[in-house]
C-alpha cells in the first residue's frame, strides 16, 4: 500500500466526515431555530446543542491537528503491518480464512501505534497472542495481557468486540489500563471479525458467519437461510443465519471465557455447535498439538477464577449483557453502548425500529439516538435473571451527529439501570454529554468521537470491577464522589468550557451497595447528590 495514497484517503475522509456534519447542522439550525422555545421540557436551545454536536468531533480535530507531525506516518505504518499479519497468517495457516469481513478493507481498521504490542513488551507488560477454536470449528484469534508486577493472582475480565469494523486492537486502550490496575485481560476478535475466521467448520460453516460483514451483518432473513442454509427449523428471531446473527457475540464470549479460564490440567476444548451440536473438539486438539493454536491461556497462573468481569462494546455488550446474568462464573459487567434486559429473542433491525429511545417528536427513527431496552439477537433460551451487577455507558447521540430539535426523555437510556435497580442488583447508567457509540473504541480520530470518551470509559470500568472484583477499599469513593463533574481536563477541550462530563439531555445514575452495607443511590449524577 501506497502510504501517500494512504494519507490522501485519511484527510479525504476527514474532510468529508467534516462536511457532512456542517450540513446536518445547518438544517437543523434552519428548520428548527427560533426565539423564545428555550424551555428544556419542549425545545432544545440551538445555540447549546450546536456547542454540543461540536464534541463529536473532538477527535478528528486532534487527528487534523497531528497531520503536521510524526503521527500519521506511525499510524499509516502500524495499519500497514496489521494488514502484512493478516496476509502472513494466511500464507502460514492455509486453514485460518478471516476474509472477507471489514478489516480486510485496510482504511476500515486503522491500527492506533500508541497501544501496539511492541510497545506494551517494552514498557514490561506482558502480552501474549492466543489462537482457539470455537465452538462454530472457527479459529478465533485474541491477546492475554497482564503486568510483570502485580499479585500473583489477579481478577480477570474477557472483553467482546463490537460488529462492524470491531477489529480487538480498537479496545487494546481499555485492556491494558485494566492490566495496569491489577487485571488480567483477554480481548479477541469474534467470529468474522479482525483476525478471526469468518466461516466455522463444517456442517456449521455458517452458524456465526457474516455478523461483522457490512450489510450482511444486519440485514437478511436469518430464520429462512439459517433453515436453508444449516439445514434447521429454527423460529424467527433465533439468530441463525446470514442477518443479525448475534451468536458470534453471544457464544463466542462463552467460548472465550471458558478459554480464559483453561490451564495446562484442564486444556481448552470447544462446547458442541448450537446449530447442529457438532462437537469441534478434535480440531482444537490438532491445532493445539501442531502448534497452530493455543491448547489453553499462556498466563493462566495469573487469574483468580472466583473474580471475574465480563465487559463489551455494541454487539459485544448486549453479549455481555445477557452472559454476564447467565454464567454464574462471572461476578460484574460493564456494557459499553449498551446495557439491554434479557428477554425473549429478536430481531435487530425491529429491535432499533421500535426502540423508545428513538422515538422523536412522536416519529420512530430507526438507529438514530439509542439501543433498544431489550437485548437482540440473543440465543433462543429461557432468559436469565437479573443477579449481577452492571454498569451501563452510553452517549447523547449513536452513529451520526442528528441535533436534538425537542428534548428527549430524560431517562430513556437508563431503563435498563433501572430495572436492576427493582431486581435489587447494584447498577449505573453513565451517559456521556456529547458522546456517541465510538467514543468507547479506537478509531484514532478517523471516525468522530470525544476526547474525553475513552477516559472516562475506561475510569468508570476500573472503578466498578475494581468495586466487585478487587473489593479495592476506595472504589465505592470513586464511584460516589467522581471527578466527572469538574473535570478541568474536560473543560479544556469542551467548545462551551463545561467542565461537568454527563449529559444534560439524559440522566446520568447510580444505585450501588456500599461496602459497609449502606445504600447509595443518586438519579441525576450531572447536579450531584449528598
Amino acid at each position: 500500500m501506497n502510504r501517500g495514497a494512504g494519507m490522501r484517503d485519511i484527510e479525504l475522509r476527514l474532510s468529508a466526515t467534516a462536511s457532512a456534519g456542517a450540513v446536518l447542522a445547518l438544517v437543523w439550525l434552519l428548520l428548527f431555530a427560533s426565539p423564545g422555545v428555550a424551555d428544556p421540557g419542549q425545545w432544545v436551545d440551538p445555540a447549546a446543542e450546536a456547542r454540543n454536536l461540536l464534541i463529536w468531533s473532538e477527535t478528528t480535530k486532534d487527528l487534523v491537528g497531528k497531520l503536521g507531525t510524526g503521527y500519521p506516518a506511525r499510524l499509516a505504518a502500524a495499519t500497514i503491518d496489521y494488514q502484512r499479519r493478516r496476509l502472513e497468517a494466511l500464507r502460514t495457516d492455509p486453514e485460518r480464512q478471516p476474509n472477507p469481513n471489514s478489516c480486510t478493507l485496510v482504511l476500515a481498521c486503522p491500527i492506533d501505534p500508541e497501544v501496539g504490542i511492541d510497545r506494551w513488551r517494552a514498557a514490561g507488560g506482558l502480552v501474549e497472542p492466543v489462537l482457539f477454536t470455537s465452538r462454530s470449528g472457527a479459529t478465533l484469534s485474541g491477546t492475554v495481557w497482564a503486568t510483570a508486577d502485580g499479585p500473583a493472582r489477579r481478577p480477570g475480565v474477557v472483553f467482546a468486540n463490537g460488529s462492524i469494523v470491531g477489529f480487538e486492537q480498537a479496545y487494546w486502550f481499555l485492556a491494558q489500563a485494566l492490566a495496569r490496575a491489577g487485571y488480567v485481560v483477554l480481548t479477541y476478535d469474534s467470529q468474522g471479525e479482525g483476525m478471526s475466521d469468518q466461516f466455522g467448520e463444517a456442517p456449521d460453516q455458517l452458524e456465526d458467519a457474516f455478523a461483522g460483514t457490512p450489510v450482511l451483518g444486519f440485514v437478511g432473513p436469518q430464520s429462512v437461510t439459517g433453515a436453508l442454509l444449516n439445514g434447521t427449523n429454527r423460529p424467527v428471531g433465533d439468530g441463525l443465519g446470514l442477518g443479525g446473527n448475534g451468536l458470534p457475540y453471544y457464544d463466542g464470549q462463552i467460548d472465550a471465557l471458558d478459554f480464559f479460564l483453561s490451564a495446562p490440567d484442564r486444556p481448552y476444548l470447544p462446547r458442541p455447535s448450537r446449530s447442529t451440536g457438532t462437537d469441534h473438539s478434535a480440531k482444537q486438539q490438532r491445532r493445539a498439538a501442531a502448534g497452530t493454536a493455543s491448547g489453553y491461556n499462556p498466563l493462566w497462573k495469573l487469574v483468580d477464577d472466583s473474580e471475574i468481569g465480563l465487559a463489551g462494546h455494541s454487539y459485544g455488550a448486549q453479549a455481555t449483557s445477557w452472559n454476564g446474568q447467565a454464567d454464574p462464573r462471572v461476578r460484574a459487567i460493564v456494557a459499553l453502548d449498551s446495557l439491554c434486559l434479557p428477554g425473549p429473542p429478536q430481531d435487530e433491525m425491529l429491535a432499533f425500529a421500535t426502540a423508545p429511545v428513538n422515538n422523536i417528536l412522536g416519529v420512530q427513527l430507526p438507529a438514530l439516538y439509542g439501543f433498544p431496552d431489550r437485548c437482540f439477537g440473543s440465543p433462543n433460551e429461557p432468559p436469565p435473571p437479573l443477579t449481577t451487577p452492571a454498569l451501563h455507558m452510553t452517549g447523547d447521540y449513536l452513529l451520526a451527529p442528528v441535533p436534538y430539535a425537542q428534548a428527549p426523555d430524560p431517562e430513556s437510556k437508563s431503563h435498563a439501570s433501572q430495572a436492576y435497580s427493582k431486581a435489587g442488583v447494584d447498577s449505573a447508567a453513565i451517559v456521556l454529554r456529547g458522546g456517541n457509540h465510538i467514543d468507547f473504541a479506537d478509531s484514532v480520530g478517523l471516525i468522530p468521537s470525544s476526547l474525553r470518551g475513552r477516559d472516562m470509559a475506561t475510569w468508570y470500568t476500573t472503578a466498578w470491577f475494581d468495586k466487585y472484583l478487587r473489593h479495592s477499599p476506595t472504589a465505592d469513593t470513586e464511584l460516589t464522589d467522581p471527578p466527572w463533574r469538574n473535570d478541568s481536563a474536560t473543560a479544556a477541550v469542551d467548545p462551551s468550557g463545561d467542565a461537568n462530563a454527563y449529559s444534560y439531555h439524559y440522566l446520568s445514575r447510580l444505585d450501588i451497595t456500599r461496602a459497609d452495607g449502606t445504600r447509595y443511590r443518586c438519579e441525576d449524577l450531572r447536579a450531584g447528590c449528598a
